[in-house]
């Protein structure tokens, strides 16, 4: 799909460089840790009060092994750190001009 959806290239393309980076960082807490990456994100996800419906998007049974398992990860405060340092903030990407809305559509930053 990386491969062929021009929309996505399109939003995220200024920030590939950015965003590689923090996999690598959530690849070096997976390596330290000895679990799985998708654990440590979700467990980086599930200690954010702010986010109270992560999107897991599973289509097989298997898929949820280590969204179930993260529940039981703790990061410490050095982890977190490590996982937040490659961070920058980027414009909200996606938002068209000229799309007509129900209702009305806030960004803040």
């Amino acid at each position: 799909r990386s491969e062929t959806d021009q929309f996505s290239r399109l939003i995220y393309e200024a920030t590939v460089e950015q965003n590689r980076k923090i996999v690598e960082a959530v690849a070096q807490v997976s390596s330290d840790r000895g679990l799985p990456m998708a654990q440590i994100a979700m467990a980086w996800l599930l200690g954010k009060p702010g986010i109270t419906a992560p999107i897991v998007g599973a289509t097989k049974i298997e898929q949820l092994t280590d969204p179930i398992a993260a529940l039981d990860v703790k990061l410490s405060d050095k982890d977190i750190a490590k996982l937040e340092a490659p961070y920058v903030s980027a414009p909200v990407a996606g938002l068209l001009e000229g799309i007509q809305f129900i209702g009305p559509v806030t960004v803040k930053n």
